[in-house]
């Protein structure tokens, strides 16, 4: 679990996050949403550690992140895994090198026992066959699970995902949110998701922090989002045809109006 208490952060005179305030529990997809420049990347940067709040807590199960020691944190951040919005691979290394690279980094594992766990992570995100490629011979979608399999390749307590549909198809969107998903409750992962993709939202949010102009505006579940009386975040998700439809379908299903062969779930699962 994570909890965000009271965060604060300026950029000279800019005030960019005020007194925002979370929990984000493990086992289930946490997301930060918001149009550009809301403060949603800088909170999940301060959360990391690129950034230092001005003032405030980032409590990493009971222990404070900010006040930690040096040494602390480096022990954090190797329970941190990280899915890049580019993916972030190495263009002069293959996919194996890729995920090996951070048991390279931060373990004493033989040569064996890294390319065995190499092996079952990319196994885990269905890549096959792909050991010896380069990322210039890989799809865009192909190159995101391996990104997650580098990602999760050290067993981390903590999984942050910078806009991980971007650039993707719808179809190949659904699939990385079904495996991020997936191991987020295998591994009983806290996974923090900043993100555009409303489908996202609709598909994984189990916990959702809407960002507006540095502040917490709004928070609830994928379920809840769709009853917002929230103005401003009614304004920034139902500008997606697909929100709007599930909205009128929830109301239609509340009110027991909805057609036998509709169902809300069919489209929020």
């Amino acid at each position: 679990m994570i909890e965000v208490k009271n965060i604060k952060k300026s950029f000279a005179d800019k005030t960019v996050i005020q007194d925002v305030s979370a929990v984000m529990k493990a086992g289930q997809c946490n997301l930060i949403i918001g149009s550009s420049g809301s403060g949603k990347t800088v909170l999940m940067k301060c959360m990391v550690g690129l950034f230092e709040p001005d003032s405030g807590e980032i409590i990493y199960d009971k222990k404070d992140f900010i006040t930690m020691s040096q040494e602390e944190k480096k022990d954090i951040r190797k329970e941190i895994g990280m899915l890049f919005q580019g993916s972030a691979l190495f263009d002069s290394q293959t996919v194996e090198q890729n995920v090996m690279f951070p048991l390279d980094m931060f373990t004493k594992d033989s040569s064996v026992q890294k390319l065995k766990r190499v092996n079952e992570v990319l196994e885990r995100v269905k890549i096959v066959d792909a050991n010896k490629k380069f990322p210039s011979e890989l799809s865009g979608g192909m190159k995101k699970r391996v990104a997650l399999a580098r990602a999760i390749v050290l067993n981390p307590k903590y999984l942050f995902c910078d806009e991980p549909n971007s650039g993707l198809d719808p179809q190949t969107s659904l699939v990385i949110d079904k495996l991020i998903q997936e191991i987020t409750v295998e591994y009983n992962i806290t996974t923090v998701i900043n993100t555009h993709d409303m489908n996202s939202v609709m598909e994984i949010g189990n916990y959702i922090l809407y960002m507006y102009q540095g502040n917490k505006e709004w928070e609830g579940s994928n379920r809840e989002i769709i009853f917002s009386k929230n103005k401003r975040l009614n304004e920034f998700i139902f500008a997606s045809d697909f929100l709007r439809d599930a909205k009128e379908m929830r109301m239609l299903e509340e009110s027991g109006k909805m057609p036998e062969n509709r169902n809300m779930d069919d489209m929020i699962k």
